[in-house]
């Protein structure tokens, strides 16, 4: 709880950020959506691919405001989401941001399941920098890449299907080819990571590392519970690379 509070202390943005970034901050993060939103309503995409679109461009601006200015810009960021977020909730089923998002598959608990994954987002996030420091870019981006890759990819290609644990009576599914895809896309985030979180190098045994490390994140995502591995797919990754690489 004491870390918590310092990293609130620390990372709350001042009132002239607020007021200066803000208003950009929600637009673009409200754009994003509407972009989710139009590729489903207008070009005829499904829900696997629009949801996942939202998730990519979120977590990658994160990781570059991070990147670039540090973790408050990334907090008012996050604040504007939940603005933007909220809205959408409050339009409901039927709205396009919302349909954009919100799975068909996931009846009679399609709001549920937008919300479950926004707190596992936020937890993710915070946790992460509080526990792992600059590794938390590198679950920004295996988080926003490579748990991304699984639904696309098993929309597209999936045949071979598993059952996932869930915290609610919705029976879930994954699939092999969903799983290769998050660990491909993992791979390519890992790798980017070292690259570019502060403190980390791409060296020789990185080659070694980074794949093993991508595994662990594909067998993660296979059995975090439904709507949680935003979280996980930080936490993970954070960890295991501020140990290996």
């Amino acid at each position: 709880m004491e870390q918590l509070v310092t990293f609130i202390n620390h990372n709350t943005p001042s009132i002239r950020t607020i007021f200066t970034l803000g208003p950009l901050f929600l637009t673009w993060a409200y754009g994003c959506l509407a972009f989710a939103a139009y590729l489903k309503s207008r070009r005829g995409l499904k829900t696997g691919y629009t949801r996942k679109t939202f998730h990519v461009l979120i977590f990658l601006t994160a990781a570059a405001l991070q990147q670039t200015w540090g973790l408050q810009p990334v907090c008012l960021f996050g604040a504007m989401t939940t603005l933007v977020l909220a809205y959408t909730l409050f339009r409901g089923a039927g709205h396009p941001m919302y349909e954009a998002i919100a799975r068909e598959k996931d009846e009679p608990y399609r709001t549920y399941y937008i919300i479950v994954p926004y707190l596992a987002t936020l937890a993710g996030g915070v946790a992460g920098n509080i526990w792992f420091g600059p590794a938390a870019l590198i679950g920004y981006l295996v988080g926003g890449l490579g748990d991304a890759a699984g639904e696309p990819v098993g929309t597209r290609w999936g045949r071979r299907r598993y059952i996932v644990p869930t915290l609610s009576p919705v029976k879930t599914m994954r699939t092999i080819e969903g799983s290769i895809g998050v660990f491909v896309a993992s791979l390519v985030a890992l790798a980017a990571g070292t690259l570019l979180a502060p403190g980390f190098t791409f060296r020789p045994q990185s080659l070694a590392a980074i794949p093993a490390v991508a595994l662990a994140c594909t067998l993660l995502e296979a059995i975090s519970p439904h709507g949680w591995d935003n979280a996980t797919m930080q936490l993970g990754p954070a960890f295991l690379a501020s140990l290996l690489l």
